[in-house]
């Protein structure tokens, strides 16, 4: 998969790319550099380091049963990992996937969500994932918001988290659309010159 190098919409630049099994410390790192609340609303925990578990988790990415793409800032020296978005399915026939994502609150509202669910549901259409399901902690108002405007759709649950089910062709059409942050048409076309190639 090719890197995609595009901007905020506040014209700062990043890069995506599919995550790599050797980005353990950028995942530990990035975990680390959210905020209490975002790595609650991300992880359903309090805790201040993550478990080892979690990160090698992250970072156990195949490109087929465990689909994560990691964004970027280039700027500076040290390039800081700033986002990540997952989809993560219980075998490798399978057509349904859990998608989660993450972005630390200073990159939040520039469209960097978007960019990096545009990557992973592009992926995901190529891997064979249909339908993604998202589960979202009631008072994560954003990520509600989010992913009603990609058409998720709420699905009846026992429990106190919110489950939605997207469908991912629904979504990607949804992305193309104009009123989009531009930087989505630089990953959507990004993905059309590999299916192209």
């Amino acid at each position: 998969m090719a890197e995609i190098k595009t901007s905020l919409t506040d014209g700062r630049r990043v890069l995506l790319r599919p995550i790599r099994p050797s980005d353990l410390d950028l995942i530990r790192e990035g975990i680390i550099e959210m905020s209490d609340q975002a790595r609650y609303l991300r992880f359903f925990s309090t805790f201040k380091e993550p478990p080892e578990a979690v990160v090698q988790r992250l970072g156990s990415v195949d490109g087929h049963l465990h689909i994560g793409w990691g964004a970027r800032l280039l700027d500076g020296k040290e390039y800081p990992a700033i986002g990540a978005v997952h989809a993560i399915r219980e075998n490798a026939e399978s057509p349904d996937a859990e998608l989660a994502i993450a972005v630390l609150d200073e990159y939040q509202g520039y469209g960097l969500a978007r960019m990096l669910i545009a990557a992973v549901l592009s992926h995901c259409s190529q891997a064979g994932i249909k339908s993604l399901e998202i589960h979202v902690l009631p008072e994560n108002k954003p990520a509600k918001t989010l992913m009603l405007s990609l058409g998720a759709q709420r699905t009846p649950a026992l429990d106190n988290v919110y489950h939605y089910r997207m469908d991912v062709e629904d979504a990607l059409r949804l992305l193309e659309q104009p009123m989009q942050p531009e930087g989505i048409a630089d990953v959507l076309a990004a993905f059309d010159m590999k299916l192209a190639a």
